[in-house]
């Protein structure tokens, strides 16, 4: 087992749950229930199928022999026509009628569908199993002042719980969208070779609502209340657009909360979770890498790389279908999958053991925090009758040296009493300001609305869902 390339998704990264349901049991599975729920269906409408047939058929969903799918591939040169004859093998009073007035992409295409149905709702649980782990986070530090940063420069403060919510609301966005898929996913049912199911329209004799009978019977027992109105041989391939876009939107968010934490973690503000007996370097044993997060990255970056080939295989189905589509889609559709699970499980394994360094992140508020009262401090020499042009020219130089000492001399900042110093700044109250708290405007307040307004319907919705997160492999 080891002198072959193996796919890291399944061995290293994805669970064991989304690997299973893009396996090859689970795909043929689904291509033998399909043919069961299509002569089914045809028997309700009066096609001379016998019950015996339908319950061989049943009887044998599961009994696949690959090897003998194998050999008949290599002879025929078709896999489905090969697993039509597999299945027929197990069925000898079925085998006429297995597969009756369909094309390849009835069970291709259907299978499909119900696998990215089922995938996206285990997304969706790990999805707000993470959103859930995270506004727990964004609680408990709603009111820890921290310094805020635009373009990686220090900024006015926020709170640890209000940066949190960032992370929540960008993964609320993408749950949206994940129901959206899930919300105008349909079957492809039985719309025949062209799209123009003139082989069931033959089947039925010239039938036409038995035809439309047969689409709607069959997509129900699929599990869709709908179909796509129209198709070519395929469904739409810009369905999967969507839906890795939606994927690739999740990796995003992903991305980006966990380049945040490799930012923090520079800074020793914030840090994922370290297990006692983790190395960190091979060579540098102090080391303590941002390894999960790192990997949320490096996975997110690979799943959002995938939209581009689902657009390109959109964009060239000639006509109404091109086989162009087949190896890359075989490649493409599970791999984001895999990729995504494996993204959010590592995201909730984070997410729920974060460590917060509260005197590192004073800390580091406190060196910058005279540049950040200077405006309070201007309103106040202004009230007591300065001239507000003037103090903020004053301020600008004394700002200026102060950086210089930090910056050139290495010493600590000594803004505050440059100003103090200063008899046009003798009415400011330096002590109040001097409160990070008092900086962060209403970082806290908007946490708790937050996550009653947004976080508290999701967990409503979704507490089936919510669960702790797996162990990390490797």
């Amino acid at each position: 087992m080891h002198d072959t390339y193996d796919n890291p998704l399944i061995t290293r990264y994805a669970s064991r749950e989304m690997a299973t349901l893009w396996c090859a049991q689970r795909k043929f599975g689904l291509w033998r229930r399909l043919w069961v729920m299509l002569a089914e269906a045809e028997a309700e409408l009066g096609i001379a199928i016998t019950p015996a047939q339908l319950a061989e058929l049943r009887a044998n969903v599961d009994n696949i022999d690959f090897a003998a799918a194998d050999a008949y591939e290599k002879k025929l040169r078709h896999d489905v026509m090969a697993h039509v004859h597999a299945y027929g093998d197990v069925c000898p009073s079925a085998r006429g009628i297995i597969h009756l007035g369909a094309t390849s992409n009835f069970v291709v295409d259907n299978a499909d569908l119900i696998l990215l149905r089922e995938s996206l709702e285990l997304v969706r649980r790990r999805l707000v199993s993470v959103i859930d782990a995270l506004a727990k986070f964004a609680e408990t530090h709603r009111a820890l002042p921290t310094l805020g940063f635009t373009h990686f420069q220090p900024a006015q403060p926020t709170t640890v719980g209000k940066r949190a919510c960032l992370w929540v609301y960008d993964l609320v966005l993408d749950l949206t969208e994940i129901e959206h898929r899930l919300g105008t996913l349909a079957a492809r049912s039985t719309k025949g070779t062209t799209g123009s199911q003139a082989s069931f329209l033959e089947l039925f004799h010239g039938d036409h609502a038995k035809v439309r009978q047969l689409e709607r019977r069959v997509a129900e027992k699929m599990g869709f209340a709908e179909s796509y109105a129209v198709t070519g041989q395929t469904y739409p391939r810009k369905v999967d657009t969507q839906v890795l876009d939606c994927l690739a939107g999740i990796a995003a968010s992903a991305h980006k909360a966990a380049t945040d934490l490799r930012l923090l973690a520079h800074r020793k503000e914030v840090e994922e979770p370290f297990e006692k007996d983790q190395i960190g370097s091979s060579a540098m044993a102090y080391k303590r890498n941002p390894m999960r997060a790192e990997r949320i990255c490096s996975l997110a970056r690979f799943v959002m790389s995938l939209p581009a080939n689902a657009a390109q295989t959109h964009a060239t189905q000639w006509l109404e279908r091109t086989l162009d589509d087949s190896a890359n889609r075989r490649l493409t559709l599970p791999q984001a999958f895999l990729g995504i699970d494996a993204v959010l499980n590592v995201y909730q394994n984070v997410a729920e053991g974060l460590v917060v360094y509260p005197q590192v992140i004073a800390r580091n508020l406190a060196a910058e925090l005279p540049f950040m009262v200077t405006e309070n401090i201007l309103m106040d020499a202004v009230a007591a009758g300065g001239d507000r042009q003037e103090l903020h020219e004053r301020i600008r130089q004394h700002s200026q040296a102060a950086a210089a000492v930090v910056k050139q001399a290495g010493g600590d900042n000594d803004l505050i009493a440059r100003l103090k110093a200063d008899p046009a700044f003798a009415s400011a109250d330096f002590a109040a300001h001097m409160n990070g708290a008092t900086l962060t405007g209403r970082s806290a307040e908007q946490v708790d609305e937050f996550l009653s307004e947004v976080i508290a319907p999701i967990r409503a919705k979704y507490k089936q869902e919510i669960s702790r997160g797996d162990e990390l492999r490797v």
